[in-house]
């Protein structure tokens, strides 16, 4: 398992190919996003954190997975769409990935097992999970679905510096 976070390849929702090294230094908030789950409004609360401190150094990273319930069908595009029109999401998104089982993608591995669940299991358990990660790189915090965006603002911006 790789354990530098900033050269896991990624693949964006417009197909390029990627990594994170262009968010070294920056406080990252990954999550793994889908667009028919009961917290799908959680996209709203996604982009007001990324516009209110983005200017600080705070990146949101939507991953779409499909895992949970069936809950993410769409193709990148159908997904750009509905997360543009709906939500207005202006934060970076990335292709549809697995967070569990055999084909998890390489940057969940690494953040499952550095930043374990509620009694150190690893699996991601619903769509809207969060790990909040410092502009190091090293320490990172998993929050469950149910946290909302808005509940991280204290340990972000405490991470941004003030």
């Amino acid at each position: 398992m790789t354990t530098d976070l900033y050269s896991i390849p990624l693949v964006t929702i417009e197909g390029d190919r990627t990594t994170l090294e262009a968010y070294r230094g920056k406080v990252l908030l990954v999550v793994n996003v889908a667009s028919a789950c009961g917290f799908t409004p959680q996209y709203a609360g996604l982009e007001q954190l990324w516009r209110k401190y983005k200017d600080r150094g705070l990146v949101v990273l939507g991953f779409p997975c499909n895992q949970f319930g069936k809950q993410e069908p769409g193709c990148p595009t159908d997904i750009q769409r509905f997360t543009k029109e709906e939500y207005a999401v202006s934060f970076p998104l990335f292709d549809k990935i697995d967070v569990n089982g055999p084909d998890t993608h390489p940057l969940f591995r690494l953040l499952k097992y550095r930043a374990k669940g509620l009694l150190g299991t690893q699996a991601v358990k619903w769509n809207f999970t969060k790990f909040l990660i410092d502009r190091r790189g090293e320490s990172i915090e998993r929050f469950a679905t149910t946290t909302t965006p808005v509940a991280l603002e204290p340990k972000i911006e405490a991470l941004l510096g003030g």
